[in-house]
C-alpha cells in the first residue's frame, strides 16, 4: 500500500499491454469532476434512501440540520470538522480494508485531494469482490450503521447529518457500481491501470 497526495495516472504503456492480453476498457467518466457531475441524480437518490432507512427508526426533520419555515442556521464548529474529516477517513477505511492483502500491495493507493479521500488498486480482483469493495462504504455507514444506532437509541442529529452525507458522498461509488454491473460479466475480474478500469473473462 502506498500513500499519494493527487490521484494516480493511467501508464499509456500499460493500456496498451493491457489491451493485448484481452482487458476491455470500460466506458466510464474520463475523470473525477464529470463523476461527480454524472452522479449529482444518484446523491439525490442516496441521500432519500439513507434518510428512509432513518426514519424507519428514529425521526428526523429539517430542523434538525439548522433549517426552519423562516430561517437557516448553520454553525461549523470544530466539533463538526473533526467529524468530516473522520468520516472521509473512515469512508475510504471501508474500501480499503476489503481490498485483498492491501497492506502488502505495492499496486494499491490511498490519499487525499481537494475533493475528499480516494482509494485505487491495480492488482487483480474479482467482479464479485470489486463490486463489494466499492458499495461497502455506502451500506455500511449509511444502511447498517444507522439501523444498528437507532435500535439502541444512539442517533443523534450529528449522526444523522454525517450519515446523509455519507450517502451523498458515495453517489460517485454508485455510479462505478451501475457501470461495473451494466458492462462486465459475470466471474470476470478487473483491475485499473491509475483511475481507468479493465475488467478481462476469467
Amino acid at each position: 500500500m502506498k500513500i499519494l497526495n493527487k490521484l494516480p495516472k493511467s501508464n499509456p504503456g500499460l493500456h496498451l499491454d493491457l489491451i493485448k492480453s484481452g482487458w476491455v476498457p470500460m466506458k466510464e467518466p474520463k475523470n473525477l469532476i464529470s463523476a461527480i457531475l454524472f452522479s449529482i441524480p444518484l446523491m439525490v437518490v442516496a441521500a432519500i434512501i439513507s434518510i428512509g432507512i432513518i426514519s424507519i427508526i428514529s425521526s428526523i426533520s429539517l430542523s434538525e440540520f439548522g433549517f426552519t419555515s423562516n430561517s437557516i442556521s448553520i454553525s461549523i464548529n470544530l466539533g463538526i470538522i473533526f467529524w468530516l474529516v473522520l468520516l472521509v477517513i473512515l469512508h475510504e477505511l471501508l474500501h480499503l480494508i476489503f481490498i485483498p492483502q492491501f497492506i502488502q500491495s505495492e499496486k494499491t493507493y490511498v490519499g487525499l485531494t481537494l475533493f475528499g479521500g480516494f482509494v485505487v488498486t491495480e492488482e487483480e480482483i474479482p467482479k464479485s469482490r470489486y463490486l463489494f469493495i466499492t458499495i461497502a462504504p455506502f451500506m455500511i455507514l449509511s444502511i447498517i450503521l444507522p439501523l444498528l444506532l437507532g435500535v439502541f437509541g444512539l442517533l443523534t442529529p450529528t449522526l444523522k447529518f454525517l450519515i446523509v452525507l455519507n450517502s451523498m458522498a458515495s453517489s460517485v461509488d454508485i455510479l462505478n457500481l451501475l457501470l461495473i454491473i451494466k458492462q462486465v460479466p459475470n466471474h470476470a475480474i478487473l483491475k485499473n491501470n491509475g483511475t481507468n478500469t479493465y475488467w478481462k473473462h476469467t
